[in-house]
Formats: C-alpha cells, sequence, structure tokens
C-alpha cells in the first residue's frame, strides 16, 4: 500500500440504501445533496461520492438530476467528484452507467462482483414510514442480489476509462480484491489503483478489525505499492473503521450513506458533522488532511480542467 502522507476524506452524501423514514437528515432532491456536499467539503472532504434522488428520495439514475448536483459543486468548488455506477439493485447497468457517461467525471465508483447486497433489516426498524415506496424496496434487497458480472465490469471499465474516469475500486469481500487483481493483469484497471475496503454490509465481509487488516494484506500482496486503500464500515462502526484505515496509512469515507449516525443513538444532522469528527481523529492521529489538489496527485486524476461533459 501507499502509505497516505496525507488522508484523503471521502463523504458519500446520501447513497441508495437509506431511505427518508430513517432520518430527517437524510438529504433526498438535488438541491439538499448539493448542500451537503458542499457542507462536506468545507469541512474537509476532498472528495464526494454521488448518488441521486427524487424529492420523494426514490433513487434515480436520470444524468439530468446528476448535472443539477454536480454543476454547483463544480462551479463552486475544486472537490473531486465521483458517480455511482452502483445505482440500486433495482436499476439495470445501461442505467447505472448513464450519469457517469454524460458526466464524464474524474473518478467513478466500481462494485468488483456480484453479491447479495441485504439491507431489509431496516423494514424491522422503522414503524412510520413517509412514503409508499419504501418499505417494498428494502425488503426487495432480500431476494434481489446486486449483480455485476465480469463482462459487466469490463464494460464499465473501458466505458467510462475511454474518456478519462478512473474508479474507486469497491471490495466488499476478499474475493473482490482477486476480481482486480485479473483485470489490472489484463491491462483494464490501471494502476494506481483506489482500493475501497467495504465492510459491514450483510452478504458481504463483516465489520471485524481483523478483517480490515486481512483486507490490506491480501492488497499487499497483489497491488504491492500500486495502490491506496480507504476504508468504511456501515453503521455505527463507521468512525471506528475510519480511524483504523487512516492509522494503517489508509484513507477514509464517512456520509449518510453509509451510516446515519454519529455517535450512539445520535443521529447525525449532516454530512459535514461526519466530516468534521473524523477529520479531528485523523488530525489527533498527527496526520494531514488531503486537499482535492493532493486527492488527484495521489490517484493520477485527469483534473477538472481536462473534463468535458456531453450535453
Amino acid at each position: 500500500m501507499r502509505t497516505a502522507e496525507k488522508v484523503i476524506i471521502t463523504t458519500a452524501v446520501t447513497g441508495s440504501v437509506n431511505v427518508p423514514s430513517q432520518s430527517p437528515y437524510l438529504p433526498l432532491s438535488a438541491g439538499q445533496v448539493t448542500e451537503a456536499a458542499l457542507g462536506a467539503i468545507e469541512a474537509g472532504s476532498a472528495i464526494v461520492h454521488l448518488h441521486a434522488r427524487l424529492p420523494d428520495g426514490r433513487p434515480t439514475f436520470e444524468p439530468e438530476v446528476f448535472d443539477q448536483i454536480i454543476g454547483p459543486i463544480a462551479e463552486r468548488t475544486d472537490a473531486v467528484i465521483n458517480i455511482t455506477t452502483g445505482g440500486s439493485t433495482a436499476m439495470t447497468m445501461e442505467q447505472r452507467l448513464a450519469a457517469a457517461v454524460r458526466l464524464r467525471p474524474e473518478l467513478a465508483s466500481l462494485n468488483m462482483g456480484s453479491m447479495n447486497f441485504v439491507y431489509a433489516g431496516i423494514a424491522d426498524k422503522v414503524t412510520e414510514w413517509r412514503y409508499d415506496w419504501e418499505k417494498p424496496y428494502v425488503l426487495n434487497t432480500y431476494s434481489q442480489p446486486f449483480v455485476n458480472t465480469f463482462d459487466a465490469i469490463e464494460h464499465t471499465l473501458r466505458t467510462l476509462g475511454a474518456s478519462g474516469t478512473r474508479f474507486e475500486y469497491e471490495c466488499y469481500d476478499i474475493g473482490h480484491l482477486y476480481t482486480l487483481a485479473y483485470f489490472v493483469e489484463k491491462g483494464l484497471a490501471e494502476p494506481p489503483l483506489l482500493v475501497q475496503g467495504v465492510f459491514g454490509v450483510l452478504g458481504g465481509i463483516g465489520a471485524d478489525h481483523e478483517n480490515l487488516e486481512h483486507m490490506v494484506r491480501i492488497a499487499d500482496k497483489l497491488f504491492g505499492e500500486d495502490y491506496s486503500f480507504s476504508a468504511f464500515a456501515a453503521g455505527r462502526d463507521q468512525i471506528q473503521f475510519g480511524t483504523h484505515s487512516a492509522w494503517l496509512g489508509g484513507h477514509v469515507r464517512v456520509g449518510l450513506e453509509d451510516s446515519l449516525w454519529i455517535g450512539k443513538g445520535r443521529l447525525a444532522e449532516s454530512n459535514a458533522q461526519q466530516v468534521g469528527k473524523v477529520r479531528a481523529v485523523i488530525e489527533d492521529l498527527g496526520k494531514q488532511i488531503a486537499t482535492p489538489a493532493d486527492a488527484r496527485a495521489m490517484l493520477a486524476l485527469r483534473g477538472v480542467e481536462n473534463t468535458e461533459r456531453i450535453s
């Protein structure tokens, strides 16, 4: 692993897992997601990882909605924009790629395999639903896997890679590291790699700190110095795993996509609040926070001046 001299904070602003009935602070509309992202950037986030939703919170793939979010962020900041290609289990591959193909971000997420991605347990905790779509949506994940086959991964690498987009490789289990190594060997995934270890999703590797260290060991074996590591855990373990990743020499990810909490029994009131908390931890470890320019240099991104959108 490339030990980080400065720690990149990525903020996953809204995602497509958590639903409006879980928290009044979850950003929903394009305007809300934009303002939440801007707050996170001001608090110290170098990268914002973006999903889009309709005003009722329903996840959407429409490039026009993404553009409403990204346009103001790009106009007001120099933060690195990372567009999801994960979307949701309800979307086709074409739909999941639509925004990234149109908007050509510097960075896009790429899930490194098909998997059971279950968050049906949300239905056991919500007693009052704000919208009719929410409960069937979360329950569907118990029977509907997230599909990202090898040909879908290759298609994504070729399609987005052709426009200079690089990738945040999301690895939900050890096998995903070996999948990434396969595409590195094929010459389709080019170092320096950003490996995002994802822990605590039902169907993936558990939020156990031994698992985090094991993932880093295997990644070291496969990629040597050709990768940077970042980690997050879903839910209550978010800050602990960010701390552990930074302590190991890696980067961190926070945000309301991954956890709605700021402490035990306390809902986070904003993404910026989570950024502020993890930033304080990183600085207490004696480490510096990476700027967007630092992140671009470490990850070999092309820079906003070389980003052109398809209108």
